[in-house]
Order: C-alpha cells, then structure tokens, then sequence
C-alpha cells in the first residue's frame, strides 16, 4: 500500500528557476526495484516467466532475486503521470495533445491516482484520485498554448514528487521537446532519470516543428524515455496516437516488477549498471526493455 494519502487535487505551482533546483529524492531503501518489459524476437510479449528463469547482475554480479510480481494481478500500486506542454511552441499541435492526453485517461481505470503536469513558462502539478479524473479532463482543457517551455524543469519536478511514491511509477510526456526556459541541463535531467524508477513515455510531436531543430528534439525525447526504461512515439495524426497508446498500455500489462537486495553494501552514491537476462532456452533472442542501473545510496553523516 503506498505510503502517500490520495488527495482529490492537490495543485503546486512552481516557476521555472525554482523547479530547476536539485529535487530531493528519498534516501535509497534496502530492496532495490526494477520494472521490465520482456519480448521475444518477434515482439511478443513474454508474460509467463519465473523468478527463477530470470538472472539479474548489477555490475556484473549475480543478485538474488526477492520480489517478483507480473502485470496488475498482485502487482505494486500503480501511479500515473502525464507531463503535458501548453507553451507558445505547441500553437499548432495542442488540440491534439489535448485530446491524446484525455483518450488516455480514459483507458487507465485501474490507476491508484494520476498526476497532471502542465507547463510553460511556470509549472503546475496537480494530483487526482481516480473519482476525480473529470475534474483532471477539465483542466487539460482549458490550458492555452502560451510563454515559454520549461520541459527539463517540468520533468525535475514530477521526479521529485514521484519519489515520495511507492509502488508502480509510469510517466506520459506530450511534447516537442525543445526547451527554452529550463534551468535544469538536459546532462541533469539524463541523472534524475537514472536516479528515479519512474518508467517514461514520450509523445513527441514535431510536424509543427523547425526542420533544423526537429532532429535534436527528437534525438533528446527519445533519450529521456530511454534512460526511463520506456518508449518513445512520434504520431502524426490521431490514429498514430492510438497505436502509440495501445503499445504503451500493453507493456504496462505485461511489465514484471522484479526486487533485490544488492550484494554491494556500500553506501558510496556511485552508478551500478544493472542487466536482467532470460533463462529459459524456449524463448528466442529475449529482449528486456528496463532501467540500466540505478545510483547506490549515501550514508547518512
């Protein structure tokens, strides 16, 4: 059960400079949590794996594996955000954002409770349990393309309250991916990425964008879901965005929520790399779409 009591809308507005600060994340617990996709060679998904057909390194050592659960069926609580762009440079694309964003709210009834973070030039986070997801359709809305975008800072902020958070932690990016505002790097953004285990999507939407930009913001967008363990998607119309949304929502169906205890006791707040590998010789060229590590914790002084 997560530890965080569900608010009907609790709102935080934050500017730009001071959603840019270095978020505090909690310090790193004991089990060490993973979600992972599995697919076969050909795309489908593997839903029927083992604790035991499944080996997990960190660093090139084997770990014992403590908590193993598969899908929605005795699986952690699942949070879910949407981080949605509402600054001048999505004029021409936020109807569509819009409208993706509410199509797949509608499709995620079995949330515990969905966080909304809309951004421009400030930041606004608000929280919403699953009775009050009308009251979340109506603010996406009402927003109204304007000022300018503070994507990195965005992303900081939603991390940072998204740590406080157990269970199951998926994040939904509407975006272009530029970012005018942010005082957050993009090099700072890729470390509270690797520093969270929230799993990110991207819905990238470029067609509106400059020609000499666009392959920077996408290379970018597809890197934050990347350093996530996600996916990212780059829809044209609508139908696109359908297909996009029924990729996302089956990973999130079959993900196996794996736990450990590192063999690694130190607290020295370094990156350890983190493989998960399949077992069992029936399934073909296994591929594990997951987080590549995480950062140990610092002992307390």
């Amino acid at each position: 059960m997560s530890r965080m009591a569900l608010v009907s809308a609790t709102l935080i507005v934050l500017t730009s400079p001071m959603a840019g600060q270095e978020p505090r994340f909690r310090a790193q617990t004991d089990l060490v949590g993973f979600s992972a996709t599995i697919t076969d060679r050909r795309g489908h998904f593997v839903t029927d794996l083992q604790a035991d057909q499944v080996e997990l390194l960190e660093d090139g050592v084997p770990q014992r594996i403590r908590l193993f659960t598969h899908g929605h069926v005795g699986a952690a609580e699942l949070h879910v955000g949407l981080l949605l762009d509402t600054s001048s440079s999505m004029g021409d694309d936020i109807g569509l954002a819009r409208s993706a964003a509410i199509r797949f709210l509608n499709t995620l009834s079995d949330a515990t409770d969905m966080t909304l973070v809309d951004f421009d030039t400030e930041i606004r986070i608000a929280k919403y349990e699953q009775a009050n997801f009308p009251r979340m359709v109506e603010r996406i809305r009402a927003r109204k393309p304007e000022g300018l975008t503070a994507l990195y800072d965005a992303l900081g902020a939603y991390l940072s309250d998204a740590a406080e958070e157990d269970g199951r932690k998926i994040l939904v990016v509407f975006s272009d991916g530029g970012d005018t505002r942010s005082a957050t790097s993009f090099s700072r953004l890729v470390t509270l990425l690797r520093a969270s285990d929230a799993t990110v999507y991207v819905v990238g939407l470029l067609d509106h964008q400059l020609q000499f930009t666009r392959g920077e913001q996408r290379v970018r967008l597809t890197q934050i879901a990347a350093e996530a363990g996600g996916e990212a998607f780059f829809p044209h119309v609508m139908q696109e965005v359908e297909e996009a949304y029924a990729k996302i929502l089956a990973q999130i169906r079959a993900q196996y929520v794996i736990g450990y205890v590192s063999s690694n006791t130190k607290a020295d707040g370094t990156w350890r790399k983190v493989e998960i590998k399949v077992k069992r010789p029936d399934i073909q060229g296994p591929r594990v779409q997951a987080r590549k590590g995480y950062f140990a914790g610092v002992a307390r002084q």
